[in-house]
C-alpha cells in the first residue's frame, strides 16, 4: 500500500506575525514530500513513525468525541491500518520549518476523514477556513498550538495568501524564471529546531508592551509590505522591505536565530548581498534568504549549503 504524495511548504512571509494578524504567504515546496505506507519489512524509522501514529490516532479519536461537528474519521479503518504497521514515509526534514507534521496531517485527513472537503470543489473562503480549523486542531497534537496553515498548504498544494486570521484565499504568485538573478533560498543551519519552545518565548515576549509595539509598528508593517510587493511583482520594493524586516528580526528575535548565524545575518544587511529571515519558528532548521543576485549570495555564503526555492 502507498498513498498519494503530500508536499512540504515554505511560509515566505508571516512567521509569528500571523499570530498577531499580519499578512502571510505560504507556498508549496515540492522538493520534499511524504506518503502513508505499509511495508512487509519496516525499517527502524518506519517503526518509530508507526508508534507516533498510534498516539495520533488516540488523539484523533478524542478530537471527534469532543468536536463531532468539526470533523469525524473512519477510525476503524485508520486503526486497522496502523495496526498493520502503516507509517508516514517522508523526505521532509523534521524541525526544519518546512512543514513535516503538516504533510502528515494532510495525508491522514485525505484518506480517513468523513465527508471531506476536496481540492476539486469550489474552494470558497468558508471552506478554506473550515479546513484550516480542522487542520489546526489535528496538528495541535504535534506542537501545542497550530494555525493549521501548514497542512492546508500541503493538502491543497497551492499558494495561500493570509490576509488575517479569518480571511485566507488561494492566490497566484509571479512565475519563476530559471535565468533570473533574484532568488529565494534556504540556508541549512545544521541544527534541528523545536517549534513549541520558540512559540513559548514569543508568547512570553508578547506580555511586554514594547515588544507588542515593535510587532505592530515594524514587524507586521514590513511583513505586509513584503507580501504585497512579492505578489505585485515589485521586486525593488520587496528587497527594500525585506532588508528592514531582516533588521527587525535580528534585533528582536535573537533567541530564534541560532547563535552561529547572528554574524552571517548582520553581514547580509551590511553588504546587501542577501537578507535573511526566519523560516517557520526558527531556533534551527532552515533560514530563509532573499537575494537580488544569486551568484553574489552563493559567493558570500560559500561555506554554507544553499537550496534555491524560487528564482525570478
Amino acid at each position: 500500500m502507498k498513498g498519494p504524495l503530500f508536499y512540504s511548504k515554505i511560509l515566505l512571509f508571516g512567521e509569528y506575525g500571523i499570530i498577531k494578524d499580519s499578512k502571510g504567504l505560504s507556498i508549496p515546496y515540492n522538493f520534499y514530500n511524504g506518503a502513508l505506507k505499509v511495508d512487509e519489512n519496516p525499517s527502524a524509522e518506519a517503526i518509530k513513525s508507526n508508534a507516533s501514529l498510534k498516539r495520533f490516532v488516540s488523539y484523533l479519536e478524542q478530537l471527534q468525541k469532543d468536536q463531532p461537528e468539526l470533523v469525524t474519521f473512519n477510525i476503524e479503518a485508520l486503526k486497522s491500518d496502523v495496526e498493520r504497521g502503516m507509517y508516514f514515509d517522508s523526505s521532509i526534514p523534521q524541525g526544519y520549518g518546512v512543514g513535516s507534521s503538516g504533510a502528515l496531517v494532510a495525508a491522514i485527513y485525505d484518506k480517513y476523514a468523513n465527508s471531506k472537503i476536496t481540492v476539486l470543489e469550489n474552494l470558497t473562503r468558508e471552506k478554506l477556513l473550515q479546513l484550516k480549523a480542522i487542520f489546526s486542531q489535528m496538528e495541535s497534537f504535534f506542537h501545542g498550538k497550530s494555525s493549521g496553515l501548514d497542512p492546508l498548504n500541503s493538502y491543497l498544494s497551492i499558494p495561500i495568501l493570509i490576509n488575517s486570521k479569518d480571511n485566507i484565499e488561494a492566490t497566484g504568485i509571479p512565475s519563476q524564471s530559471a535565468t533570473g538573478k533574484g532568488a529565494v533560498f534556504l540556508l541549512d543551519s545544521g541544527i534541528v529546531g523545536e517549534t513549541a519552545p520558540m512559540v513559548n518565548i514569543f508568547m512570553e515576549n508578547l506580555k511586554e508592551e514594547g515588544f507588542r509595539k515593535m510587532l505592530k509598528n515594524q514587524f507586521v508593517k514590513y511583513t505586509d509590505a513584503c507580501v504585497e510587493n512579492f505578489l505585485g511583482g515589485d521586486m525593488k520594493s520587496l528587497f527594500k522591505n525585506t532588508k528592514q524586516l531582516s533588521k527587525v528580526v535580528l534585533n528582536n528575535f535573537k533567541p530564534m536565530i541560532p547563535e552561529a548565524f547572528h554574524g552571517v545575518w548582520q553581514r547580509g544587511i551590511d553588504t546587501n548581498d542577501y537578507y535573511l529571515k526566519l523560516c517557520g519558528s526558527g531556533g534551527g532548521g532552515y533560514i530563509l534568504g532573499f537575494t537580488e543576485d544569486l551568484e553574489k549570495a552563493k559567493q558570500s555564503l560559500k561555506d554554507y549549503k544553499l537550496e534555491v526555492v524560487y528564482q525570478f
